[in-house]
């Protein structure tokens, strides 16, 4: 796909990274998360599988952007382009921040672990409407609770839920995104099925009177 100007001030361009859950020495995150999988693989009578955690990098009128769901503890830098916040675990564990996750739309961001990332980058548009439509989403995202199906997808709400909100809400084609070889993304079909609901719950325009 041919790469698209924004006015001279740099290329405008979507990509999206897969980070193995647990990368950068995390073994409490990758022991757990494999403990997960391997109870919901026998559940559901199949092997299991690598799973992992997505994020975005944004490049819009020469400004690139970090957009990704983490705990708020995870990074100690004051100014991360935190957009907003949602409880881990239980609605009322959120009060301590401990039990907090942040969404951060990040300029000249960082993702930790970057080094870590399987199969990706993955360049979803270079459009600078669908690039400026994803950093205007980032702050309504809904913030359920973390781990939880409390808005009733089949699946957990999570970091994965963030970016396939974000693309479906934008007008990217999730559907295109591959996870990566034996690996599996949960949460992603929470934010399709919100995305979607979402989209049928806007009013539709009503044609100009000739």
């Amino acid at each position: 796909m041919a790469s698209t100007r924004v006015d001279g001030d740099g290329y405008a361009y979507a990509e999206l990274y897969w980070l193995p859950l647990g990368a950068g020495g995390a073994r409490c995150v990758r022991f757990n998360g494999r403990l997960f999988e391997a109870i919901t693989a026998r559940h559901q009578h199949r092997r299991a599988q690598d799973l992992y955690h997505s994020a975005l990098q944004v490049q819009f009128a020469g400004n690139r952007y970090v957009i990704e769901m983490a705990p708020v503890w995870s990074l100690n830098t004051p100014e991360r382009g935190v957009v907003c916040q949602g409880a881990v675990g239980l609605p009322w564990l959120g009060r301590s921040r401990l039990f907090r996750y942040e969404v951060r739309c990040w300029r000249d961001g960082v993702i930790p672990d970057l080094a870590e990332a399987v199969a990706s980058p993955q360049r979803l548009s270079t459009d600078p409407a669908l690039a400026h439509r994803l950093l205007e989403l980032t702050p309504t995202f809904p913030t359920a609770t973390w781990g939880r199906d409390e808005l009733h997808c089949g699946d957990m709400w999570n970091s994965n839920s963030l970016i396939s909100w974000l693309l479906a809400r934008s007008g990217h084609h999730p559907e295109f995104v591959e996870v990566p070889p034996r690996g599996r993304a949960p949460g992603w079909s929470a934010g399709l099925v919100v995305a979607a609901r979402q989209d049928a719950a806007a009013p539709i325009a009503e044609a100009p009177v000739p």
